[in-house]
């Protein structure tokens, strides 16, 4: 149901999640060694995850519960390919030019906060049911 703002919020983080995979540059340090691409199974797999999570989440609107279990994988996720973002950027020695590509980083926090959105809309759609069941 797309008139429902956790939808929405969804929606926009699984649009930052494939942008971050289309425009994910790879990362290289100052010898010019790849440090992170956007190809490895490990990337890929945890930003495909993501996506498919955000897409499973909004197609089971009637079942808010299993909503808001998916959405909060789905912040695990992020976090856990934050953590490998910023463990690859600081475990390489030398100069690297993730300053300058850093919106990288950014966008699974961005999209952990639409998350934590969509996880408190639907906690409020889940007390709105509860309590005009409470009035029957």
């Amino acid at each position: 149901m797309l008139q429902r703002i956790q939808t929405i919020y969804m929606i926009l983080s699984a649009l930052i999640m494939g942008a971050l995979y289309l425009w994910f540059p790879v990362v290289n340090d100052a010898e010019g060694a790849v440090v992170i691409e956007r190809s490895e199974p490990l990337v890929f797999g945890l930003i495909f995850g993501s996506i498919a999570l955000a897409v499973i989440a909004i197609l089971s609107y009637k079942k808010r519960q299993l909503q808001f279990v998916l959405n909060r994988l789905n912040i695990l996720l992020n976090f856990v390919l934050l953590g490998v973002f910023v463990y690859r950027s600081l475990t390489i020695s030398g100069e690297t030019l993730v300053s300058e590509k850093g919106i990288g980083v950014l966008l699974p926090i961005i999209s952990i906060v639409f998350l934590v959105l969509a996880n408190k809309a639907i906690k409020r759609d889940e007390d709105l049911v509860k309590s005009v069941d409470r009035l029957r």
